[in-house]
């Protein structure tokens, strides 16, 4: 026979098991998913009226907590360019933090290779990247080929490429999702009809090109090329040499140019270095002034040289422009947005004579320390 005590006793641990197992687990009450504030709770899928497998993807499973994750916290954009020194890629970068800020919730890692001819470093880093996980990556390719297979990387990752500045060769819409760029060979083309011009369509004209592999100035070159040789009086001076990546490789080839050919009516540079080391190198040849001399994008440097007639025009493009539309182009495409595949900045051609007037300030010189503080 039992004794009533001891019935007693298992009847009260029985209910206290029955009442234990009604109870939430503490874990359900304080799990957090990916990243949500401390506290929040997992929705509980064994509520009333909660489909109890409908085959859509619930809170809890992978697919809602990363939905969860893409809602609750911010985008993380890398933005490579193909270096960070010159004036500019400083506008580029300011496009982009201009982009975020309007965005909102954004962040922007701006990060490129030491110099602008280190093509390996710059893959190196396209693949640091997508080893940790951003959500899309926007690059100014070094080289159109050399950059092909990190890209395709990155979207077997499933991280959104938009490449800016300079091309790629690979397909738009399938290896990235757009190019966002100069029209170059314009620009190209911009500056050859202002060579003919300055020179009266006859004489030698001397070009030092940027580097091989850059596609950007590639087209700048080949544009300017077939403008001058449109005016058959002109002798295009054309010896297939790399100005290099910064401004003292660039002075030193454009000095042996110079020492190699004489009485030239005209010369032109392809991008910012390129036309600085030249500067340098016809101030140092007493040149200065007394050549005609079409360079491409500015710096405060070629705007005061400019003004002095040292440089007669400058080819211009919109960085500020270009680094906040590449932004908000990744950014809409990763928020479903329908984004062109290609997207053009703009070009213009400003000239000694019109360097001060106001709607060129802008381009010359822009506010950038609203956005880098400094």
């Amino acid at each position: 026979m039992i004794h009533p005590s001891s019935f007693a006793r298992g009847l009260l641990l029985v209910l206290c098991l029955l009442l234990g197992a009604c109870e939430p687990s503490s874990d359900s009450k304080t799990r957090t998913i990916n990243g949500g504030s401390p506290g929040s709770r997992a929705p509980d899928s064994s509520a009333a009226g909660a489909p109890k497998d409908s085959g859509a993807a619930r809170s809890g499973t992978p697919d809602a907590a990363a939905d969860a994750a893409t809602a609750d916290r911010p985008l993380r954009i890398a933005v490579v360019p193909k270096g960070t020194t010159h004036d500019f890629w400083k506008s580029i970068h300011a496009g982009t933090i201009k982009a975020a800020r309007e965005l909102g919730n954004v962040e922007v890692t701006f990060r490129g290779p030491e110099r602008e001819d280190d093509r390996q470093q710059q893959v190196d880093l396209v693949q640091n990247l997508i080893s940790a996980g951003y959500d899309a990556i926007v690059l100014a390719p070094l080289d159109d080929k050399g950059l092909v297979a990190p890209v395709r990387q990155a979207g077997e990752a499933k991280i959104p490429v938009v490449i800016f500045d300079s091309g790629l060769a690979a397909e738009a819409g399938k290896d990235f999702v757009s190019y966002v760029a100069t029209d170059n060979y314009k620009g190209g083309q911009l500056a050859g009809e202002k060579m003919v011009e300055l020179v009266g369509g006859k004489g030698r004209v001397l070009m030092l090109r940027y580097a091989e592999g850059s596609a950007s100035t590639a087209l700048r070159e080949q544009g300017f090329v077939d403008a001058v040789k449109a005016a058959p009086g002109i002798e295009l001076v054309d010896p297939k040499r790399y100005a290099g990546a910064t401004r003292a490789t660039a002075q030193e080839a454009a000095e042996n140019l110079l020492t190699a050919n004489t009485d030239l009516a005209g010369i032109y540079c392809p991008n910012e270095s390129s036309t600085f080391g030249m500067l340098l190198a016809i101030r140092g040849k007493g040149l200065a002034g007394k050549v005609k001399f079409v360079g491409f994008d500015a710096s405060q440097g070629l705007i005061e040289a400019m003004r002095a007639k040292e440089i007669d025009a400058l080819v211009v493009q919109n960085p500020i422009k270009m680094g906040y539309l590449a932004v908000k182009t990744a950014v809409g495409h990763i928020r479903g947005e329908t984004v062109e595949q290609e997207i053009d900045t703009g070009v213009a051609i400003i000239t000694s004579a019109t360097v001060d007037n106001p709607e060129n300030k802008d381009l010359l010189d822009p506010d950038l320390a609203q956005y880098l503080g400094r």
